[in-house]
């Protein structure tokens, strides 16, 4: 059935494809085939994501990792732009469409889908369903380049650590090791829930977070395609907490790096650091649903990014938790020389608030019974319903996915005006010949499903993924 519902747009010979018409596939085609590797039984999934992936590769679609982009950027090479990282949590495919097409209009190169690990949980997206679908909107919209997906927060949790620090550490190497495969490429490495505060120097404040991180790295480079060197960031401090210092960044990486070149000499390292300057996820949300206030501190932005820059060779500072910052914080984050900024809850919302009523009344009903457990005694039903409503998205993916086509149209023109802002706000317009100048897309094929469905990037025989 799938094969003959892209007939006339690609050919299958031998295992690989060749397209045959590229108007086809940025036709209604592609909306069937994707909806065939999200919702399809477990034989169309597995054809319709090889199928995704193997157009990719034949029309340039190439998921890739930005790490030479951003060894470029702390060689003072590029710059003057700060990479928007997107968590696209619901509706993935309208909304990486319209991320596409913001892309094209602008000829922007330089920018991330991404998924945390928390988020795959919640929305219900594994890695291989992630990446068919952003590819899948890419090739709907004529996007041609390297593709930067992306997980974000692949993070050790402190409380289940410290009950069972391998047991939770395998888990993180887990869904690497499945993210990887799925063509995950840049991955940002979340220790900094182990760093401790009562220890009585930095470096021990830091240790577990540098040295945990350190071997996950390790693990990551043992697992990467030949050719590719996986884009991986750290954390200095968890978002939400005290503003991070030059100091503790200090601490951080030459702990890290000396750790590294002791585990595996020679690998390449972090592109990039994470840091906290005022902002936390999601927002802080009051009584009556309004989001407070955010005192960005952009001076400990701008100077983390050159010292990551000038004495490390990273790319800069990274802030999470953007999203909800007014629209006139967003041209302070290329004016400092930040790296890359996370965004995601502005996104989400902007969906609820266009849903018909009767869905949302629905989802809030949902979570009345389903998320009780996560309301605080002292919530609005305003504040409990903004802070846990991304839990529907998972069990609710369908029917956002199915919305009348009128609902989409509002929901697309809304989200083309608001990328549009944030890539010329961020500076990355024109910024896809930074991209082809610095990175050389690695193709990756795989073999039909019926043949193994194989892998990309399994670990060699011979690795030695231990700790």
């Amino acid at each position: 059935m799938l094969e003959q519902l892209m007939q006339g747009a690609v050919s299958v010979d031998n295992g690989r494809v060749k397209i045959t018409d590229e108007g086809a596939i940025a036709s209604g085609k592609m909306d069937e085939l994707v909806r065939a590797a999200v919702f399809g039984d477990q034989d169309e999934r597995d054809y319709a994501r090889w199928l995704i992936w193997e157009t990719g590769q034949a029309a340039g679609v190439v998921p890739s990792s930005i790490h030479e982009l951003y060894m470029a950027r702390g060689r003072g090479e590029t710059g003057g732009y700060t990479v928007p990282a997107i968590n696209i949590r619901g509706m993935t495919y309208d909304t990486a469409r319209s991320v596409f097409r913001t892309a094209i209009k602008l000829e922007a190169g330089a920018f991330i889908c991404e998924i945390a690990r928390s988020e795959i949980a919640y929305t219900d997206q594994r890695p291989s369903e992630y990446v068919a679908v952003v590819m899948a909107a890419a090739l709907r919209e004529g996007w041609r380049g390297p593709l930067f997906i992306q997980g974000d927060h692949f993070q050790v949790s402190a409380k289940k650590f410290a009950a069972d620090p391998e047991t939770e550490v395998d888990a993180v190497r887990q869904l690497i090791r499945e993210a990887v495969a799925a063509g995950f490429y840049n991955i940002d490495i979340d220790t900094s829930t182990l760093v401790d505060l009562s220890k009585p120097d930095l470096d021990e404040q830091q240790r577990l977070n540098y040295e945990e991180a350190a071997k996950l790295a390790r693990f990551v480079r043992d697992l990467q395609p030949e050719g590719i060197d996986i884009s991986l960031g750290g954390e200095i401090g968890e978002v939400g907490t005290e503003n991070s210092t030059v100091e503790e960044l200090h601490s951080y990486m030459q702990g890290f790096n000396r750790t590294l070149q002791e585990i595996a000499p020679g690998v390449a390292g972090l592109s990039k650091i994470s840091v906290q300057s005022g902002t936390t996820h999601g927002g802080v949300v009051l009584a009556d649903g309004t989001i407070a206030d955010v005192q960005i501190d952009f001076g400990t932005l701008e100077r983390l990014s050159a010292v990551a820059r000038e004495e490390y060779g990273l790319s800069g500072a990274v802030q999470h938790g953007a999203s909800t910052l007014p629209d006139t914080a967003f041209h302070n984050f290329p004016r400092t020389e930040t790296a890359e900024i996370h965004l995601a809850t502005n996104f989400q919302t902007m969906l609820y608030d266009r849903i018909p009523p009767a869905l949302r009344d629905e989802v809030y009903e949902w979570l009345r019974g389903n998320a009780k457990d996560e309301r605080k005694e002292t919530d609005s039903d305003k504040q409990f319903f903004y802070k846990t409503r991304k839990k529907a998205l998972g069990p609710f993916k369908r029917r956002f996915w199915d919305l009348d086509d009128d609902v989409k149209k509002e929901l697309a023109s809304a989200y083309d005006d608001k990328f549009s802002f944030l890539f010329k706000q961020l500076g990355i317009a024109g910024t896809a010949r930074d991209v082809a100048a610095h990175v050389k897309p690695v193709l990756q094929h795989r073999m039909l499903p019926d043949e193994g469905m194989a892998t990309v990037a399994a670990a060699p025989d011979d690795a030695d993924l231990s700790d």
